[in-house]
């Protein structure tokens, strides 16, 4: 499903894009081309600025078909933007629309498994299912 006719895109590269909905969340979409570094820490930079500049809690993450995560990226994901965006921007809800590919749900698994964060994950099989449960947390 396409973002809503209201949203606003904050981001598009060659790794995806980054919009902001207007019912309080963001939304990631993980195109299915090759990625360089740089546009992955520009999509996941882009989030962070914006929930901190909204005050807003919540992504909903499509990587239907999104390559899996390089160890490069795993690693700066979950060592350096995560720690900072549930500190500094306020990032506490992820709903991921699960890829199709097991490689790319074995990477967000290791990106997203965080006990020592207040942030809680949930993967879904559609995007109505994340989305139901995203809207139930607290902006």
């Amino acid at each position: 499903m396409p973002a809503t006719p209201d949203s606003v895109i904050l981001l598009q590269n060659a790794a995806g894009q980054v919009s902001a909905e207007p019912a309080g969340y963001l939304r990631l979409r993980w195109g299915g081309q090759p990625r360089v570094f740089a546009d992955t820490c520009a999509m996941f930079t882009t989030a962070a600025q914006a929930l901190h500049q909204r005050g807003w809690s919540r992504i909903l993450v499509d990587q239907t078909v999104m390559q899996p995560f390089t160890s490069r990226e795993q690693l700066w994901i979950s060592q350096e933007w995560l720690p900072k965006a549930v500190q500094e921007s306020g990032y506490r809800f992820g709903a991921v629309i699960v890829a199709a590919n097991v490689l790319t749900r074995l990477a967000t698994t290791f990106v997203t498994s965080t006990p020592e964060l207040p942030l809680r994950y949930r993967s879904f099989g559609t995007e109505e299912e994340a989305l139901a449960w995203l809207l139930q947390q607290p902006a």
